[in-house]
């Protein structure tokens, strides 16, 4: 299994062995666009893996702060509260930069800038950029991806 991540077409293909696509998914990229230097909230691009799967058997729509779950769970009127907050939700899938200099090590290190693929409200658009770097998936969607993929799985960010 392989994802791809086409970042002009805000879509995530999950792909068999064979290079069939298998699930494809909306999603949402950086709102900032592409580029791969800490601070720039900004997706990057290149060859990466799933370094870390975050948050199985958590209830859907639960509030992820530094990778741990908060015991908050979603909802409106929480969003409400908090219209600042980027909300990470559900699952995370934590990209590990694989080109040395490009994504990985030093100040463009996808893992070191906490580069996710994970849950975002509902009502959220997707389809277009909008996040702070990291890939926004549809709650139900991540939950069907997550089950489907394993640490060390290939994820190419496209342009």
């Amino acid at each position: 299994m392989k994802i791809n991540i086409h970042i002009p077409a805000q879509t995530l293909d999950l792909l068999d062995d064979a290079g069939h696509v298998l699930r494809r998914y909306q999603v949402s990229t950086g709102a900032n666009g592409v580029g791969e230097e800490s601070g720039s909230f900004c997706t990057p691009r290149g060859r990466h893996i799933i370094r870390a799967r975050i948050g199985a058997g958590q209830p859907l729509n639960t509030v992820f702060v530094q990778r741990c779950p908060t015991g908050e769970i979603y909802t409106p009127e929480l969003g409400a509260q908090y219209p600042g907050r980027d909300w990470i939700l559900t699952r995370i899938l934590w990209l590990s930069g694989c080109e040395v200099g490009y994504n990985r090590l030093g100040s463009c290190d996808t893992m070191r800038r906490y580069i996710y693929i994970h849950g975002t409200p509902e009502g959220t658009p997707l389809g277009q950029p909008g996040s702070r770097g990291c890939v926004r998936m549809r709650n139900a969607d991540l939950l069907e991806l997550f089950d489907l993929v394993a640490a060390g799985t290939e994820v190419n960010l496209l342009v």
